[in-house]
């Protein structure tokens, strides 16, 4: 809940744009991450106005790409002015979204009025890692992924996570095949009536202008998901069709406060009004959104889902979508009305700030005020959720 009731100590979103998302070695193949961002940034100071140095700051998340300052190199890639700092967020699959909650928590400090924040990721182009030699004249060995948590406890990978999730919580192939079918379909129908057209920034690539998202198959059938088999787990139940894809892409707010937005003659916004984190068990990664929830809601107590007009959750994998929803007691038919991340792509930290552009979206066609709600997965064992309301700031109450 905010703790301010003063305009200048509330935070609020008035922009909110994305890149499409590519297939990994697809569309954005040679695009770098910073360079995703860029455009973002320069399409949001160009439409609302703002100058380039009223810029307190530019936060971007990543997870495989930020072995320098990925958001200060794509603020000046954008134009911005050189006094205009940027940092780099690391949460994983939650970077984006941290990023938004870290500028709202600026705001609601006071310490700045303009941020600019969001997420960025191209597995295309992540850096190949090598681990030193342990011992003498070892070679040097490649690291696959960074570890999340102690073998002491258990880090397994992604996929294998989303299998103990299956498992644990009672979630069937045919399930999760239904639920991945029903995103596809969701996000082909929502690419045909254009509901995507104003949140996209087409990028420019050596082969071309691109301009609509990669992965949305209009052909998906029910019968063609039933036939693949499990990745991760012999006789499991995650395939490659009930998981998201590999990805490039990128995502970008702005971020001020009530009275500033108020000022510019802002018609919407999305007034940011808490955010949570918590840990669940590395091994059940996927299930972290229920103790972020449960820490939303204990400080928030008159949030009730029910009442929650748009949900957005990050569908790495069907299994811990439904496995969280479940426990949340929350209908998978309201979540993801123009499909997920299994259809559209889940370009790591970049997922989060897209889930809040889908909100912004959603919430900004909707004939009245409403609220929304950003969640998602962690990999190491964590999950985060962010609560947003719907402002028509051109009707005075």
């Amino acid at each position: 809940m905010n703790a301010s009731s003063d305009p200048a100590r509330i935070p609020v979103i008035i922009a909110a744009l994305r890149t499409p998302i590519g297939r990994v070695n697809g569309s954005l193949a040679k695009i770098e991450p910073a360079t995703l961002a860029a455009p973002l940034i320069a399409r949001i100071i160009a439409d609302t106005g703002i100058d380039g140095d009223e810029i307190d700051d530019v936060l971007i998340g990543n997870a495989a790409n930020s072995a320098g300052n990925l958001a200060r190199l794509a603020a000046l890639e954008a134009g911005l002015p050189v006094a205009i700092p940027g940092v780099t967020v690391d949460r994983q699959c939650g970077s984006g979204l941290e990023a938004v909650t870290l500028a709202a928590r600026q705001i609601q400090a006071g310490a700045g009025r303009f941020y600019l924040a969001g997420g960025s990721e191209s597995a295309s182009r992540a850096h190949i890692r090598l681990r030193p030699p342990l011992v003498p004249d070892e070679e040097l060995q490649p690291v696959k992924r960074a570890r999340m948590a102690p073998d002491s406890i258990g880090d397994p990978d992604m996929g294998v996570a989303a299998e103990n999730v299956a498992a644990a919580c009672g979630i069937s192939r045919e399930r999760q095949d239904r639920f991945a079918l029903e995103s596809h379909r969701r996000a082909v129908a929502a690419a045909t009536a254009g509901r995507f057209q104003r949140e996209i920034v087409p990028v420019s690539t050596p082969s071309g202008l691109v301009s609509s998202d990669e992965c949305p198959r209009a052909t998906a059938a029910a019968e063609t998901l039933a036939r693949l088999k499990p990745v991760f787990v012999k006789d499991g139940t995650v395939t490659a069709g009930n998981a998201c894809p590999i990805n490039d892409g990128a995502a970008m707010v702005l971020l001020t406060n009530l009275a500033e937005a108020r000022r510019l003659g802002v018609p919407f916004a999305l007034e940011f009004v808490d955010a949570a984190a918590a840990g669940v068990h590395p091994g059940l990664l996927g299930l972290g959104p229920i103790p972020a929830m449960a820490k939303l809601r204990a400080r928030n107590p008159a949030l009730d889902l029910d009442d929650i007009d748009f949900i957005e959750f990050n569908e790495a994998f069907a299994s811990q979508v439904l496995g969280s929803l479940d426990q949340l007691d929350i209908a998978p038919a309201r979540v993801n009305r123009d499909g997920g991340a299994i259809a559209l792509g889940h370009p790591y930290g970049a997922s989060g700030a897209i889930l809040i552009v889908r909100l912004f979206s959603q919430m900004l066609a909707a004939p009245s005020e409403t609220e929304g709600l950003a969640m998602m997965g962690v990999g190491g064992g964590m999950g985060v959720v962010a609560h947003f309301r719907s402002l028509r700031l051109d009707q005075r109450r």
